[in-house]
């Protein structure tokens, strides 16, 4: 599950050129990626324990930051994808940046986007289905899963997202033991393997 820490504050681009803008919103954006993975455990990183979507129901904390705080802190991304619309690395960044802040239709946009430019990219389609789920639209969460899925059948973050979405948005506890049972049949090696087991036998028992 993404923590509730807020990324780095970004500096305004009030009274800069837009190549300075530029320059540090390509700063930002390498300074973003490793915070990404440290902080966020975002569909991005395919190692280690994919990302739950809420326990059991998508209501999400109010953000931390006004909207105002967050236009500015996020100014020189913005910048960036003004400066060039098919800035593919600042959209999935100022995706991430408003995922992390709870602002979810800000991300979906986002990530949306993004994903104009590359339809394929199965983690940020990932992380846009789990934006939908807090945004309580389980339906559309399962229609990006099922799109990154026929992308990557296997991709674990994906599989083990689908059946928390089928089992607490769905209310489909079949659909949700199948997703994680492929999960475990497609990544046998996977290092939450007794975890998954675990949610397919308390699944099965309700």
């Amino acid at each position: 599950m993404p923590t509730k820490e807020s990324r780095a504050s970004l500096p305004s681009s009030s009274g800069w050129t837009s190549r300075e803008a530029y320059l540090l919103a390509l700063v930002c954006l390498l300074a973003g990626l490793l915070a990404g993975y440290m902080l966020r455990g975002s569909a991005r990183v395919t190692v280690g324990t994919p990302p739950a979507p809420a326990a059991a129901s998508p209501a999400a904390e109010a953000p931390a930051h006004s909207p105002e705080a967050l236009a500015q802190m996020v100014a020189p991304l913005v910048a960036a994808v003004k400066a060039d619309p098919k800035n593919y690395d600042a959209l999935v960044q100022l995706g991430n940046f408003y995922y992390d802040n709870q602002v979810y239709a800000q991300a979906i946009d986002y990530y949306g986007r993004a994903l104009e430019i590359k339809p394929d990219d199965v983690n940020v389609r990932t992380d846009r289905g789990t934006a939908y789920w807090y945004s309580g639209s389980p339906e559309q969460a399962v229609a990006e899963y099922q799109k990154s899925l026929q992308i990557n059948p296997a991709h674990p973050q994906t599989l083990f997202n689908l059946g928390v979405v089928r089992r607490d948005g769905l209310k489909d506890p079949a659909g949700a033991v199948a997703a994680w049972e492929k999960l475990l049949q497609t990544n046998p090696q996977h290092p939450d393997r007794q975890r998954v087991m675990e949610l397919i036998a308390r699944t099965r028992i309700r």
